[in-house]
């Protein structure tokens, strides 16, 4: 149960990591890793993310210069939204003195 647990938590973690930099994917592989240790499902998976991350990686990489900064926007947008949804780019605002900005605002936490 413990393992179940503590997978499930850094899988998670892992998940809400993926569109920032750092260690995303590799959070979310450790998570299924540690899942995988008691669970055959995980393990199953764990190598079908594996391989669809390495198949969309080569893609990337053959792609033009456009794709790749269209990609590159999509996943600033997302993170971007994300951070206003958490409130972060209101709080940042404060620090600045732009609390005026209340579009700035969470509509979830806001």
């Amino acid at each position: 149960m413990v393992v179940g647990v503590i997978g499930t938590l850094v899988l998670a973690g892992g998940i809400v990591a993926i569109p920032y930099p750092g260690p995303g994917w590799l959070i979310v592989f450790a998570g299924l890793a540690i899942l995988g240790s008691e669970f055959m499902w995980a393990k199953r998976v764990l190598r079908f993310a594996r391989d669809k991350y390495d198949a969309w990686t080569d893609w990337l990489g053959r792609q033009n210069l456009f794709v790749k900064l269209l990609v590159l926007t999509a996943t600033g947008l997302i993170v971007l939204a994300t951070l206003w949804l958490l409130n972060a780019l209101y709080l940042v605002a404060g620090w600045v003195g732009l609390d005026g900005w209340t579009w700035l605002k969470s509509p979830i936490l806001g």
